[in-house]
């Protein structure tokens, strides 16, 4: 039975060629089973590779089915998929990696799930494909998010999720810099579950995520979201107070019971109290930093992106 709502799939892609022709032929076959009007939006984040001339050439070969936003130049990949939300039309909005590691076959299941009247549905990656390099940064900042959020959902980094266009809309009114699409939802959402997904290996192409940039990644999020590691900082700094307090009553102590010699005259323990409180002098200076660098992004207000083109959207 077909249906009046929309289904618009957002799927950010850089520099990935080799892959292209089939998510597009796979995703298209996969909407058009479930009987339901949809648009596929493909967010060219600044390739270097033939990516822009094959979104592109899709577009016109399937307008009204394909649409391509071509950014100017590399953004990150939540910007492009922000991107992604301000050109679509749809009343479900799903997300998908161009990797074709998330499969679009399962594009109906999130949208079957919406239908139950979900705000967002995530994904949850089954007897995932990905390295231990890669999973374990990944489980560390679920638990993170978790903790920092209260909404226990477990598998944050999986793109494959779905929103509804008043989610989207509320996403797109948020001007910070630093965003993480699947926490800043479920900050607005009602009703949240998830649901199991297949996962695949990469067939073609190389990840863009190194283990360097998955650790930046990780703590791009943790600071984005959440004050939490300043609560940590003044936590830290109150038992490393308390530690020196109780370390000066012992050396004072000690020095009446053994005397002065005890322990070379108390220098050795002087430098160890002096080292401990510069480490933490430095990490929290590091996090001030953090913080009041996106201050400063947040301040200036600037676009995330910019848009080059756009192509395959129907006239009139």
């Amino acid at each position: 039975m077909s249906s009046s709502v929309k289904v618009s799939v957002v799927i950010p892609v850089f520099n990935e060629q080799e892959n292209l022709p089939e998510l597009i032929r796979r995703s298209i076959e996969a909407c058009d089973g479930m009987e339901r009007s949809y648009e596929i939006i493909l967010i060219d984040d600044g390739s270097r590779d033939d990516s822009p001339a094959l979104i592109q050439a899709a577009a016109e070969k399937e307008e009204g089915k394909i649409v391509g936003v071509l950014l100017n130049r590399n953004y990150g990949q939540h910007a492009a998929v922000m991107a992604g939300f301000a050109h679509a039309e749809g009343d479900y909005v799903v997300t998908l990696d161009a990797d074709l590691q998330n499969p679009p076959e399962e594009i109906p299941n999130i949208v079957a799930k919406m239908a139950e009247g979900y705000d967002v549905v995530g994904s949850v990656r089954q007897n995932r494909q990905d390295s231990f390099l890669r999973t374990l940064p990944s489980r560390m900042v679920n638990k993170v998010v978790q903790k920092s959020t209260g909404v226990n959902m477990h598998d944050y980094g999986c793109m494959l999720r779905g929103y509804t266009k008043e989610i989207v809309g509320t996403m797109l009114q948020c001007r910070e810099r630093s965003t993480f699409i699947p926490v800043l939802a479920n900050t607005f959402a009602h009703k949240v579950t998830e649901i199991p997904v297949a996962h695949s290996e990469r067939a073609d192409g190389d990840s863009k995520y190194s283990f360097w940039k998955l650790i930046n990644l990780q703590f791009d999020l943790l600071t984005s979201i959440t004050t939490f590691p300043l609560r940590v900082l003044s936590v830290l700094g109150g038992l490393i107070s308390a530690f020196g307090i109780g370390l000066g009553i012992l050396i004072l102590v000690l020095r009446f019971i053994w005397g002065s010699g005890w322990a070379a005259q108390g220098v050795f323990t002087l430098f160890a109290i002096l080292f401990i409180l510069i480490g933490a002098q430095f990490i929290g200076l590091g996090l001030l930093g953090e913080y009041i660098g996106r201050i400063y992004h947040d301040v200036r207000d600037r676009p995330r992106y910019f848009v080059r083109k756009v192509v395959g959207r129907e006239k009139g």
